[in-house]
């Protein structure tokens, strides 16, 4: 589908602006400098967007849309031609569902793949959502990897062809290319984490594996080379696979300056390598435009001589208008190019003929998934457990105990419309709910219990235990019952291993960067320092660079933990005044299925998957959220 193919509005609709029609204005707030290498290498970068390319239309200080982001790269390209300096652009995976403009079409992504390439990429890479269906990584490889030619890099992915009926590579495996101004030659790669919940139609060779592939020990003696670039969907801090990356370069090349582009987490983070080595993770959900400078860098030029130790700056910019003005040198009336009004009035055309806006019902109020505790009047998950749940479920005969992830719910409710888009926002998964029938009240009411009982996990924590599933099998028990229970569980038809599904079981991380929480501060943000009272709330991120990293200067944001999972009991009292149940049914997001599966199993209660049935004629948590909004929250005339 072409571009042009978008309906597109009359000009003069943005005649000075080209955001959203309905984004607020940004908020002027007090703006550090970028730290602009002139002469140098200069890379944006963006990850883990996730179809929110519309920008967020009820929260101003991420009110700009890729329409802006593409005035911008165009603006600091300009700026890099002037002063005889590079500017790059990279984004790390994870484009695709999270937002209506993405999820609300059909087929998934109709428009979002024609509006996204308007941006020119140098190094684009898959993320973990863009592999979860097989039909959204056949869509990416046929329509996505051609957009970008060989700056769609995938080291380690293979996807498989009907046409050879064998397992190809999804992208090229590396890109060696010379930057425009300067001549710095740059060596590229584009890594996935080691990723299991894949469908079956795509294979991820584990980093270890790929870092000892012949091409790619070939690749790393490539002669000439300044800079390696690393890009991928991992984070940069704690993952063993930028580790490993990093060892195995530092193995052939000691000195080569490196630097990694991660994601997944959805955080700002700026990570020390090495002397010479260094990553950045840019947030989630158009809310970041990363940006990372390297000064002192070698090039082909003769007479250009590398420093002896480049200097590397980074910068997390709000997605606001205000923001990329300031930065760019631009003001309301120069800041928008041509491409970029149009690439945002296609946004405004496709959300319209998608009727995004349409809403259902208005919030009474801000309901927050991790920015107030749980429970409380003011949390996400409290309506949930409180209202929406018990109100859905009330027309249940049989006693029932009903279990989510909190990983259902993706983001905060605002005070307004709640509308279509807003429902993809909130619970963009396609998952419904399942029922066990009959299950002894005494073993069904510890499963929340079980799922809440060891923290938070996490995709990753579901990724390890299934990679270490054959080593404990083969152990010894150490003799308690209760370890030869939980060991016979995991062992049985491999539960673990088959739980990596869409979601995680806790929510993405909050709006903060949590590298905050090093250093013994407990749950609340570090404060800014030597700055005038900041008024304008956002991240205040400390990284491995120090605590100047965010270009606003942010008022400090609290947050707080919440369980892995939440239910509540239909049908019957709880007081211990009230004889309970000798059975119920026990219904769940389908997402736990095999985590409750598990607890059962470790309770003495095996049931497999056949014995489950689909619960609520198959509605899923999107369809449960506004169905309930539409029926209990009305609008004041003229919303």
């Amino acid at each position: 589908m072409s571009f042009s193919r978008i309906p597109l509005l009359l000009a003069f609709v943005y005649a000075v602006s080209s955001e959203q029609p309905s984004a607020p204005s940004p908020i002027s707030a007090q703006l550090r400098e970028l730290p602009w290498a002139s002469g140098g290498l200069n890379i944006l970068h963006t990850t883990d967007t996730h179809g929110w390319h519309g920008g967020h239309l009820q929260e101003a200080q991420y009110s700009a849309d890729w329409g802006d982001y593409v005035s911008f790269a165009h603006h600091l390209r300009k700026r890099a031609d002037d002063d005889g300096s590079d500017l790059l652009i990279v984004d790390t995976g994870d484009r695709v569902e999270g937002n209506g403009l993405y999820d609300a079409s059909n087929p998934k992504g109709r428009y979002t793949f024609d509006i996204f390439k308007q941006q020119r990429m140098d190094v684009i890479t898959p993320g973990n959502h863009e592999l979860y269906l097989a039909n959204t990584s056949n869509r990416e490889y046929a329509e996505v990897v051609p957009d970008f030619k060989d700056a769609y890099i995938a080291s380690n992915l293979d996807i498989y062809s009907a046409k050879s009926m064998k397992y190809e590579p999804f992208a090229p495996r590396y890109r060696r290319f010379t930057t425009k101004n300067r001549g710095t030659r740059v060596l590229a790669f584009g890594f996935m984490f080691d990723f299991r919940g894949n469908a079956s139609n795509t294979f991820v060779q584990p980093v270890e594996e790929t870092v000892n592939e012949q091409w790619f020990q070939d690749a790393l003696r490539t002669k000439d080379v300044d800079l390696f670039l690393v890009a991928g969907h991992v984070p940069v801090r704690d993952s063993q696979e930028y580790d490993l990356i990093y060892r195995a370069i530092r193995d052939v090349v000691w000195d080569t300056p490196i630097v990694f582009f991660g994601g997944h987490t959805h955080i700002r983070d700026f990570r020390k390598y090495g002397k010479t080595a260094y990553g950045i993770e840019s947030g989630r959900y158009m809310e970041t435009i990363g940006f990372l400078s390297i000064s002192g860098l070698g090039s082909g030029e003769k007479d250009v001589v590398p420093a002896a130790s480049p200097t590397f700056r980074r910068m997390y910019i709000d997605n606001n208008l205000y923001s990329m003005q300031h930065h760019s040198g631009m003001n309301i009336s120069t800041f928008s190019t041509a491409l970029g009004r149009n690439v945002s009035q296609a946004i405004h055309a496709a959300r319209k003929a998608m009727h995004l806006d349409h809403a259902f019902g208005c919030a009474p109020q801000d309901y927050w998934l991790n920015r107030a505790p749980y429970p409380a009047n003011d949390s996400l998950l409290s309506l949930l457990d409180q209202q929406v749940l018990p109100d859905t479920f009330q027309h249940l005969k049989k006693p029932t105990i009903v279990i989510t992830n909190s990983g259902a719910i993706r983001f905060d409710i605002f005070k307004g419309p709640f509308t279509i888009d807003t429902t993809f926002l909130v619970s963009p998964f396609t998952s419904g709910f399942r029922k066990l029938s009959d299950v002894p009240y005494g073993v069904a009411s510890q499963v929340l219990r079980l799922l809440n009982n060891e923290g938070p996990i996490s995709l990753d924590d579901l990724a390890s235990l299934g990679q270490g599933i054959a080593a404990f099998c083969t152990q010894g028990s150490s003799g308690t019952t209760a370890d030869t229970r939980f060991r016979t569980a995991t062992c049985t038809d491999r539960y673990a291993d088959a739980a990596v599904r869409v979601q995680d079981l806790m929510p993405p991380l909050p709006p903060i960067g949590l590298r905050t929480l090093r250093g013994g501060h407990g749950e609340q943000q570090v404060p800014l320092l030597a700055v005038d009272k900041p008024t304008v709330p956002g991240y205040t991120t400390v990284d491995d660079a120090g605590e100047d990293g965010d270009d606003t200067v942010h008022q400090t944001i609290q947050f707080y933990d919440v369980p892995n999972c939440i239910g509540i009991d239909v049908g019957y009292a709880t007081t211990a005044l009230v004889d309970k149940p000798e059975i119920v049914d026990l219904v769940y997001n389908e997402f736990i299925q095999y985590w409750v599966l598990l607890a059962l199993r470790f309770l003495g209660k095996t049931y497999g998957k056949g014995n489950t049935e689909e619960s609520l004629g198959g509605k899923t948590m999107t369809d449960v959220i506004s169905e309930w909004v539409a029926e209990h929250w009305e609008c004041e005339e003229g919303v």
